[in-house]
């Protein structure tokens, strides 16, 4: 009560405050997005470290722009060539290339009506956005002729340009719907125009702050989209709990007596399904791979703004508005005791078996294809189809890329030896090695030295090295040897997703082979990825449930609640991840077949874990209200869904517009984590809060209550233990 009244006397003071925060946090939120960059999957593994040998001793540069050159049937060859002439001589000297390499210069790039053209850099994919935003400057089409640029960088730059244009879409479609969802809730324009305000003030604060975190540490893209979608969502949800409660109390108390009362109970409702949810993500911080990081830090800041938004900002601007909370009324709110609401939890308490059974089968059904997932790191096909980017780099791979080459996908081996790698004794052991891999059931070829220069063992190839003439050799030995190291590539049949291909790598990674050797390649790289996850997230999740029993223990004084409320979320993400299967993976509702983004159940498992509880806290935090004041659990369970089950809904409701609205965008793992926290969020504030919580609580009666031996205090203020 007393930090309802101070906040209420310094209400002036508090919304300066905030103000202050939005000016300055709000320029810096706008820089936010020129400091982001990537898709987030970065790990410090032997991934990285091959790939910084491939480049300090290979000569591998550090980024590539591929220029994709096409003409139409009627344009002459001879034309073609010029325009490819005049195109890469415009770009010598251009800005921070390592190499420029011409179709024109080399064989093999240049066939029919494609070619491709390539600038290195010494700079990473990340940081070339300037470069390739005057790189665009510099192409020009003409008619029957065009260049376009792909590669990493611009892949990466598209996407960052992709997810600021999603934001917007999702913030165009979301926003007005959950205008009229708030109107519907509490019939007056002012309410509900006041969670939409605490909802942008918290992301645009949220966003201010996140930039300064920029100056330390890689943040991805998505962040643009993740930080809107939990803030947003979060914040309309504690604003809906708080108003519904401050507009009870304002009917019959003084405007500081109600507000002392709504942050009273509303506030520690909000404290605690804050923290359920900043401990949901805090589970992320055990995945060292950045994507993860980022989104721990970025949701966990938003969170905590969010609830400091709530328990400071919003009663503050009540205090201000008094009974003004009812103006602009546009439609007549029912009478919350002879509502539908009322009728439901009725219906509910009274068949408690029947909606019991009917829900656990819903919710195993829809559990039944997640066994078929399948998980893959986002790439290229992230971005939407109609991307010129990605449209180039299909057309280069398919020109240009054997098919062998993109069936079979490439693992790149460095082999280093003790002493040069051309001596005899070290050539010996290397030629073991490729031996070793051509034998290997899963290896489609390997490219080497060996291979390249025709030698059938390591004598041979120790005599083509030493008689023939050096400069025949040079594109060779340049490409595969560099004193102590060599370099296989190695095409496995198997695929650049396959579980079977990361075991392939894992376990080479693991073997003696008489000689160092350093793996890398995209399989090396997922492979990385998925171990990470795979060893780390089990901490996370269980940081999560066990902190989440133990927050709701506290808060409730009771066992059976938070044990039924763990294994309810838990079964209801394992039905949302089978729908999303079955949605996207088996190509359904008109979408196209994908494989699932790794970071989907992840990210879905933690963060609707703690948006879960937020509905958990909200109806049994009522509930528990009224049986500490009656003593019967039924009359409190129907009392509490009655109260809630309107603002629970429309917390949904408004949820699931502004994370389904990423069902519109076109960068598929935004699309699927929003479609995914939608179907997850439904399922649990339907299905899950006002059937299977009711039903258990009435079939367990007073041992709902039940804490080491003791119950909760009822009417009669005496411990008792619950009959059997």
């Amino acid at each position: 009560m007393k930090l309802g009244g101070w906040i209420y006397q310094q209400r002036i003071w508090i919304l300066l405050f905030w103000i202050v925060m939005i000016i300055v946090f709000g320029f810096f939120a706008l820089k936010l997005p020129s400091v982001l960059s990537g898709n987030g999957f970065e790990y410090k593994g032997e991934y990285n470290e091959t790939r910084n040998l491939l480049e300090k001793d290979f000569g591998e540069p550090k980024s590539s722009i591929i220029l994709v050159f096409e003409k139409n049937h009627h344009i002459s060859a001879e034309k073609f060539k010029d325009f490819i002439h005049d195109t890469m001589d415009n770009l010598k000297g251009f800005d921070n290339t390592k190499n420029l390499i011409s179709p024109l210069e080399r064989p093999g790039m240049l066939k029919e009506n494609y070619a491709y053209g390539l600038l290195t850099f010494d700079k990473s994919a990340e940081s070339l956005g300037k470069e390739i935003n005057n790189l665009k400057k510099h192409l020009k089409n003409k008619v029957g002729l065009q260049v376009t640029m792909t590669g990493e960088p611009v892949i990466v730059k598209d996407l960052n340009t992709a997810s600021q244009q999603d934001l917007a879409k999702a913030e165009m479609i979301g926003l007005p719907i959950a205008l009229i969802v708030l109107i519907l809730a509490f019939g007056t324009l002012t309410a509900a125009a006041l969670p939409l305000v605490i909802g942008v003030v918290s992301i645009l604060i949220t966003m201010g702050m996140v930039y300064f975190f920029s100056l330390r540490a890689e943040l991805t893209i998505f962040i643009l989209n993740i930080i809107p979608m939990i803030g947003l969502a979060l914040s309309i949800d504690f604003a809906l709990l708080f108003i519904n409660r401050y507009k009870e109390e304002i009917k019959n108390k003084s405007i500081q007596n109600a507000i002392e009362i709504t942050v009273a109970t509303a506030g520690r409702s909000i404290i605690f399904s804050g923290l359920c949810v900043f401990i949901g993500l805090s589970g992320l911080w055990f995945i060292q791979i950045d994507i993860f990081q980022n989104v721990a830090l970025g949701g966990m800041t938003v969170i905590f703004i969010s609830v400091l938004s709530a328990l400071t900002f919003l009663p503050a601007l009540l205090g201000l508005l008094g009974q003004k909370i009812h103006k602009f009324g546009v439609i007549k709110v029912k009478d919350q005791e002879k509502s539908f609401w009322h009728t439901f939890a009725e219906l509910v308490m009274k068949r408690p078996v029947i909606m019991t059974i009917g829900a656990l089968v819903i919710l195993l059904i829809g559990l039944i294809p997640v066994r078929e997932m399948v998980l893959t790191i986002p790439g290229t096909d992230s971005l939407p189809p109609n991307y010129p980017s990605r449209t180039a780099l299909e057309t280069f791979q398919e020109k240009f890329i054997a098919k062998e080459k993109r069936d079979y996908k490439k693992v790149s081996i460095i082999l280093e030896t003790n002493g040069k790698v051309t001596e005899p004794k070290n050539l010996d052991k290397i030629w073991e090695v490729i031996r070793q891999l051509e034998k290997d059931h899963l290896v489609q070829t390997v490219d080497s030295p060996f291979s390249a220069l025709g030698a059938k063992d390591s004598k041979q190839l120790s005599k083509v090295l030493t008689f023939q003439d050096s400069a025949m050799l040079a594109p060779v030995t340049d490409h595969y040897i560099k004193e102590n190291k060599m370099l296989a590539e190695v095409y496995l049949k198997t695929g650049e997703h396959s579980s079977i291909a990361r075991k392939w790598v894992r376990d080479w990674s693991k073997r003696k082979l008489g000689v160092t050797a350093s793996f890398g390649g995209p399989i090396k790289f997922e492979q990385e990825i998925f171990d990470e996850i795979y060893v780390k997230a089990p901490y996370g999740l269980l940081l999560i449930v066990v902190s989440t029993l133990i927050i709701l223990m506290t808060a409730f004084h009771s066992i059976l609640i938070p044990l039924k409320a763990v294994l309810m979320n838990i079964l209801s993400l394992g039905c949302t991840f089978g729908i999303v299967v079955w949605i996207f993976q088996e190509g359904h509702l008109g979408i196209t077949p994908v494989y699932i983004g790794l970071i989907l159940p992840v990210f879905v498992f933690t963060l609707v874990f703690g948006l879960s509880m937020d509905y958990e806290v909200f109806l049994i935090s009522r509930i528990q209200e009224f049986y500490l004041k009656t003593g019967d659990n039924s009359l409190a369970t129907i009392s509490g869904l009655t109260y809630t089950s309107k603002i629970i809904t429309s917390a949904a409701a408004i949820m699931i517009v502004v994370t389904g609205a990423f069902a519109f965008t076109g960068v598929m793992p935004i699309k699927q984590i929003g479609i995914g926290i939608a179907i997850a969020i439904f399922i649990d504030a339907t299905i899950v809060r006002m059937v299977l919580v009711p039903s258990l609580m009435k079939l367990l009666g007073d041992w709902n209550w039940w804490f080491f031996g003791f119950k909760n205090k009822g009417i009669s203020g005496q411990r008792k233990k619950p009959a059997s």
